[in-house]
């Protein structure tokens, strides 16, 4: 492990410790390992992907009043600081640039195979049996609902309207984490999906079959 690995794990772990929206440091160390992996597999610089997984919620838009620049910034001036090369810092801020979901009818397309590697590992974090545990500790965090049938979801056209998004948490199954599973940029990613996404199913028709419904929003079990 480099030394640069060691002070962001080290770093992280102390800012992220205590945070209970399902973005804490267990998270950080999750989406650096499924990174790592996918990296290893599909011939990354796994130095640089590990970094940028390590990094990508630094200064994230959902805890900083919405920007989404702060992350790539903070990430790169962390770097620095604590003794990178420009170049790496740049290509770790440009992949945390290019990690977030923005709503399920925008592209977020990747400029390298190391930032297809972390967008990748992030979002098999958001699927799957962690995936559920993390949508309800998000959406109870931000004094969401469960489950309002009255409430449809909504397939965002752009990332303003998805940021601004306040429906219950079983809409955001609908409005981003069912789509992951075809959005994975990279065969890996793919492939660890699969199973995560069928879970997700299974669970959302026990979800509804236990609130007395047998629908999704007209899609017959």
């Amino acid at each position: 492990m480099t030394e640069l690995i060691s002070i962001c794990e080290a770093e992280m772990m102390a800012k992220f410790s205590d945070e209970g929206s399902g973005h804490d440091w267990f998270h950080i160390l999750r989406v650096r390992n499924s990174a790592e992996k996918i990296a290893m597999a599909e011939g990354a610089n796994v130095e640089i992907t590990i970094l940028a997984a390590l990094l990508h919620d630094i200064d994230d838009h959902k805890f900083n009043g919405g920007d989404v620049y702060a992350g790539p910034i903070a990430a790169h001036n962390f770097l620095i600081s604590i003794g990178a090369k420009a170049d790496v810092a740049q290509s770790v801020a440009d992949i945390v640039n290019q990690v977030t979901f923005k709503g399920a009818g925008v592209d977020t397309p990747v400029s390298s195979i190391e930032a297809a590697c972390v967008q990748d590992a992030d979002r098999l974090d958001a699927i799957g049996a962690i995936g559920v545990a993390r949508a309800f500790a998000y959406g109870g965090s931000k004094g969401r609902l469960l489950f309002n049938p009255e409430d449809a979801p909504g397939l965002h056209a752009d990332f303003e309207s998805y940021k601004s998004n306040q429906g219950a948490t079983i809409n955001h199954f609908f409005e981003k984490l069912l789509l992951l599973k075809d959005r994975m940029q990279t065969a890996t990613g793919r492939a660890l999906a699969a199973d995560r996404h069928d879970f997700m199913q299974q669970f959302l028709f026990a979800f509804f079959e236990e609130w007395g419904i047998s629908r999704m929003w007209g899609s017959e079990k």
